[in-house]
């Protein structure tokens, strides 16, 4: 049956889909709308960069008057995360409202994670070290991280050998680039044109 509830968790679907967000997803489970799984990529420049983060996202019939539950997978080193994976994040708590889509909340939880509140935490070792020691508490995260990518399969020896590959593939191109210059005069319309076509490849790859 189609209730206020369903309803409401279907128009969040769509608009996952049809207007995604950088670094956020999360759909239903196949045999119930009311259950969700999502995936969090860590916010780019912030310590959590590069991680991939799981969490369940349960609803109640009273959804959306009434906040989701959401708990992380994936084990955080985080002040506002406890150890069970629960998220001390106001938004989900007094300061939910029935306009706040799934979308929105995993984007203020993705945020949430390079930007934390050590004034209430859920971990107060996490909160102590991003106060007192942001190199120690650094670290920590860094193996969070890690620990995502085993998680998911993906080794470190493999994320080092990608990094590799990487620097090579920018080498080679610079070269290209130098002689196409050489040969095209250094800025003419041919450079231009596939400054303007790399230009456009990101940009539709970043969106």
């Amino acid at each position: 049956m189609a209730t206020p509830s369903r309803r409401r968790l279907l128009k969040d679907l769509e608009k996952l889909r049809r207007e995604p967000a950088h670094g956020v997803t999360a759909a239903p489970l196949e045999d119930n709308i009311m259950k969700w799984q999502a995936l969090i990529i860590g916010p780019d420049d912030s310590p959590w960069e590069g991680g991939t983060f799981n969490l369940r996202m349960h609803f109640s019939e009273e959804y959306p008057n009434k906040a989701p539950e959401i708990v992380f997978v994936s084990s955080l080193f985080h002040p506002n995360v406890y150890k069970d994976g629960r998220i001390c994040l106001d938004i989900l708590q007094s300061k939910w409202s029935p306009v706040n889509t799934v979308q929105a909340v995993l984007v203020s939880i993705q945020s949430l994670l390079s930007d934390p509140n050590t004034g209430s935490p859920a971990n107060a070792e996490a909160a102590r070290l991003y106060d007192a020691d942001r190199a120690e508490y650094n670290r920590r995260v860094q193996r969070c991280v890690e620990a995502s990518w085993a998680a998911h399969g993906v080794s470190i020896d493999a994320i080092a050998a990608d990094d590799t590959a990487m620097l090579d593939d920018d080498t080679d191109s610079d070269d290209e680039d130098d002689e196409a210059d050489n040969l095209d005069g250094g800025g003419g319309p041919a450079a231009a044109g596939a400054a303007s076509s790399a230009g456009a490849a990101a940009s539709a790859a970043s969106s």
